[in-house]
């Protein structure tokens, strides 16, 4: 590949999903520079994901987004299961009990909100998607990744990441496997604006009945979501609205508008690796696919690109050694693994039940695997604190009330000094330092929440814990930074 004329970057993103874009977007806030590329001529505009879980909710509070965002969506944190006509049970305990989180739901919002306003924060950034722009070839040399795309351009980078899906060019082109499960699960699903005499209210909503399983989704403005298991490959729209039918028996439900149809078939599957190396990486749907069960997927996709980049950015503009873009792939796969199973219990509860109490089995999964689909329970490694999430609670700084995330930055590692003296450290500056006194101050932080109290906390750019010693001990933690 010729590349006399290339032009130069950091980074090519591959697909401008809400994946590809929020490594885009993160990737700016770190001042590096990218391009990146897709085939689509301009964002989404309906379907496919439809809720945002609480852990995304957080990241999104370090990059502040949140407040784009949390207005549009309509908040849900209750499930209920309908049984012939008839109410069985309703819970929402997985929420209730979580800990060090304020916004215990789901935020169902779809997922064309997220990716327009990416693209234009990515946009109004300075770099724009190059859309309607395929990848034809990628060669890695010792020095750089060259890039050629449709438009006759070659782009020379340090790095790719292929955000680009389920059929991602460039996992197929460096041939990683990727071997597909397909459990002959097949659903419909359908958004609209509904007409029905079911006292509908913001809930999840599973029915269950000998014919159809059959999920009722809120979501945002006046729009619902159908997820109707189908079983069959050819279907029309209306037997699956006839499905949904028999399963609110004796209630009746009819659709006013319809804004988007769409049928997939389950299939399963986990890169057999992330990275080629440590030079071209995978994210999203491109190295973990699965059920929509649980709501997972766009979430799981998002935390990759927490991950990822701010490891790129401490290597390419902090010198950390490349060894530290191996923790991607240790740390993320084990998540889409746990992802995957946690989905395809729940998907195959829909179809296969000892008892026929599909729902009743689809909620208990539901509750066992609640750290995932909350996304509150991922965590790295299981060493205490380290690798787990940094909790959010109340912080003050002087009589103003703030919160303990609004205090963390993507672009640096934040050291919390909890109580104590602020002592004179000789830290990188990529590592902002904040004190917290635990008594009240006039002018300086502090709180009365006690959880790391007498602790330097080293909290990671996407807010999990790097390490932690006494405040006696301080000097030990720059030890473990990478």
């Amino acid at each position: 590949m010729k590349h006399l004329f290339a032009k130069e970057t950091d980074i090519v993103i591959v697909g401008a999903g809400p994946v590809g874009l929020m490594c885009a977007y993160l990737g700016q806030l770190c001042g590096l520079s990218f391009v990146i590329v897709d085939k689509s001529l301009e964002p989404l505009k309906v379907g496919r994901a439809d809720a945002l879980n609480a852990r995304t909710l957080q990241f999104f509070e370090i990059i502040d987004i949140f407040d784009d965002l949390y207005s549009l969506g309509k908040k849900c944190n209750t499930s209920s299961v309908w049984s012939h006509g008839k109410f069985l049970s309703r819970q929402s305990t997985w929420w209730d009990e979580l800990e060090g989180c304020f916004h215990k739901h789901f935020l169902m919002l779809g997922q064309s909100f997220l990716e327009r306003l990416l693209d234009e924060k990515v946009k109004n950034l300075g770099t724009s998607v190059k859309r309607g722009t395929l990848v034809e070839n990628i060669q890695l040399t010792e020095k750089e990744c060259l890039t050629k795309l449709s438009n006759g351009e070659i782009i020379s980078s340090k790095y790719i990441v292929g955000a680009d899906g389920s059929r991602s060019f460039v996992r197929d082109h460096f041939n990683i496997p990727f071997q597909l499960t397909r459990p002959q699960i097949i659903w419909a699903v359908i958004d609209g604006i509904i007409d029905t005499d079911f006292p509908k209210v913001p809930e999840i909503i599973v029915f269950q009945s000998e014919t159809s399983d059959v999920a009722w989704i809120p979501r945002e403005e006046n729009m619902d979501r159908f997820y109707v298991r189908m079983d069959t490959k050819i279907f029309k729209m209306e037997e699956a609205i006839s499905k949904i039918n028999q399963a609110m028996y004796p209630h009746t439900l009819s659709f006013k508008e319809i804004v988007w149809f769409s049928e997939f078939s389950v299939k399963e599957s986990v890169a057999e690796r992330f990275s080629i190396k440590e030079r071209i990486f995978l994210a999203g749907d491109a190295c973990h696919i699965h059920s929509v069960n649980g709501g997972q997927g766009l979430n799981t996709g998002i935390a990759d690109a927490f991950n990822l980049m701010w490891k790129l950015n401490m290597v390419i503009n902090f010198n950390a050694p490349p060894s530290l873009l191996h923790s991607y792939e240790s740390e993320r796969k084990p998540v889409a693994l746990s992802v995957v199973e946690t989905s395809g219990k729940l998907v195959r509860s829909t179809k296969y039940s000892e008892n026929n109490t599909h729902a009743q089995d689809y909620v208990k999964i539901v509750q066992e695997h609640a750290g995932n689909i909350t996304g509150m329970g991922i965590r790295y490694g299981n060493n205490g604190l380290p690798g787990s999430r940094l909790y959010d609670f109340e912080v003050f700084e002087g009589d103003n009330k703030i919160r303990l995330y609004s205090l963390l930055k993507y672009n640096y590692f934040t050291l919390f000094l909890f109580g104590g003296t602020k002592s004179n450290l000789n830290l990188p500056k990529f590592i902002n330092v904040i004190q917290i006194f635990l008594n009240k101050q006039e002018r300086f932080y502090w709180t009365e929440n006690f959880q790391y109290a007498n602790k330097a906390i080293l909290v990671r750019p996407d807010s999990y814990i790097s390490s932690l010693t006494t405040l006696d001990d301080i000097d030990l933690i720059m030890n473990d930074i990478f």
